[in-house]
């Protein structure tokens, strides 16, 4: 899967994606990774914070989107992107909604 695509949307990458790309390939890394993305994240300015949360945002819509076609990865996909934005923001831009029906 592309998750640097899904990321990035149509913006312009930024490195921390890097890292979020490996939780998403790999969820165990979560727990060890989580300490270094919250440090990188506080070094962004307010333009880069910005297209972060989006990022973290577009990964939430997409597995949404695509939650019927494979729930484990939409699942993995989902809670990655929910922990770093609430570790980084202290809650979620939009709560999760079934936004896809059923």
């Amino acid at each position: 899967m592309d998750y640097i695509r899904i990321l990035c949307g149509r913006e312009e990458k930024i490195p921390l994606y890097d890292q979020i790309v490996l939780c998403l390939e790999d969820i165990t890394l979560l727990p060890d990774m989580i300490e270094p993305i919250f440090r990188e994240a506080g070094t962004l300015n307010e333009q880069l914070i910005d297209k972060f949360r989006f990022g973290l945002l577009r990964v939430q819509i997409y597995s949404e989107i695509h939650r019927n076609m494979d729930m484990e990865e939409s699942q993995k996909m989902r809670y990655v992107s929910e922990m770093i934005e609430r570790a980084i923001f202290g809650g979620l831009f939009i709560e999760r909604e079934n936004f896809v029906p059923e």
